[in-house]
């Protein structure tokens, strides 16, 4: 008999994935051990007063949050969307209006259902520091050891397209 593709939330152990003065998060994996290969979930907290990840956006890949505890605010673009408990937000892949990052500006957890596909290779930007990264081989949020490629820099450091070439 095949394991069941049901799971419960409270079943989810989560793992400290970072955890700094800014930046902060706690994570468990839905989509992939219930045998998902091109859609990504995760069940996600953020610690009140921190945010989960740089604000960034990706050029491959959708995104969804479904809210679950908690309050905070939806960077994306240049504007800021409160979510609370029962929303839905979606960010699109895309370019730097598209780049999003969700803030616990509350005094509970922020937990949320962070949803994906799973488009292999992406190309994120992060508009507030100018890196871009590159990954191949394995979605953000996939596998990180199927990885053939991953590259993370700034624009500005780029050489020309002929630089080093014999």
């Amino acid at each position: 008999m095949p394991p069941s593709p049901v799971l419960s939330l409270a079943d989810l152990p989560l793992d400290t994935l970072h955890d700094g003065p800014v930046f902060s998060a706690r994570a468990a994996p839905f989509a992939a051990p219930l045998g998902a290969t091109r859609l990504g979930g995760r069940l996600v907290e953020i610690p009140p007063g921190r945010k989960g990840w740089p604000r960034h956006c990706h050029h491959a890949n959708d995104e969804i949050f479904v809210i679950l505890s908690g309050r905070g605010q939806l960077r994306l673009g240049d504007a800021s969307w409160r979510v609370a408990a029962g929303d839905i937000a979606v960010c699109p892949a895309g370019g730097a209006e598209t780049a999003h990052q969700l803030v616990n500006d509350g005094e509970e957890p922020l937990r949320y259902l962070a949803i994906s596909t799973m488009n292999a290779p992406d190309v994120m930007e992060y508009p507030d520091s100018g890196k871009i990264m590159v990954l191949a081989g394995s979605a953000p949020g996939g596998d990180k050891a199927k990885r053939s490629l991953s590259f993370i820099g700034r624009l500005e450091d780029q050489p020309g397209y002929w630089d080093g070439e014999a």
